[in-house]
């Protein structure tokens, strides 16, 4: 039960070479309901397995082998349900625009105030969960949209180019009742309520531009 309970606490990994940063933070970690990882080395937390779980990584930019700045380039683009909060003992200018361009969400020096450091853990908890929903929401769109067959996928494009059942059975050369029933298929494999959200789930598969020149305009029953 408790293991179970554990798996669906946001987790933070940190990765510092000096033990007592890691043992005093596994414990402000701990006490403020999260599950600590802790690495020594970046090569430690890269063999580290991989999971969907909520998270952060409280980074040290003075590392034995991979630095910091480093890691960060290997991950960033794989990584982005897990934002990256980077502590050092002698930061400047420079290595914070480094690594706040590359989209680290905070850069803080040692020794920093704890509230500060869980303030920002609190913020990249979030936006991990942001994330990882949007990535979920991406899978099942997915998915729903393999269920549909050939025609349905056919159909759904020019429903949401904006096109009327008339104008999609001159086209694809069936009648119009037919594609009121691929229609019909299409927004109930899709969970759709209405065009407009058909259309944003095709934005969002990249079926269909940011910007759809489609009017709300409907066919009669």
């Amino acid at each position: 039960m408790s293991a179970a309970k554990s798996q669906q606490k946001p987790i933070v990994f940190v990765v510092d070479d000096d033990i007592s940063v890691r043992e005093s933070l596994e414990l402000l970690i701990k006490f403020a309901g999260w599950q600590p990882e802790t690495f020594a080395s970046a090569a430690e937390f890269l063999a580290h397995p991989r999971g969907a779980t909520a998270s952060c990584l409280v980074l040290d930019v003075s590392l034995p082998d991979l630095n910091g700045l480093e890691l960060q380039k290997l991950i960033a683009s794989d990584r982005t349900d897990m934002p990256i909060i980077f502590i050092t003992g002698h930061g400047d200018v420079p290595m914070t625009v480094q690594a706040m361009k590359a989209g680290a969400v905070e850069f803080l020096t040692k020794p920093f105030d704890d509230e500060v450091l869980l303030t920002a853990i609190r913020h990249a908890i979030k936006r991990s969960m942001a994330v990882l929903h949007d990535q979920a929401e991406i899978t099942a769109l997915r998915s729903s949209c393999e269920s549909l067959s050939p025609r349905e996928q056919e159909v759904m494009r020019l429903v949401v180019a904006g096109m009327l059942n008339k104008q999609i059975g001159l086209k694809l050369g069936i009648s119009e009742i037919t594609v009121k029933a691929h229609r019909g298929k299409v927004m109930q494999k899709m969970n759709a309520d209405s065009v407009a959200d058909l259309v944003r789930m095709a934005v969002r598969l990249g079926l269909a531009p940011a910007k759809n020149p489609w009017h709300t305009t409907r066919d009669p029953d």
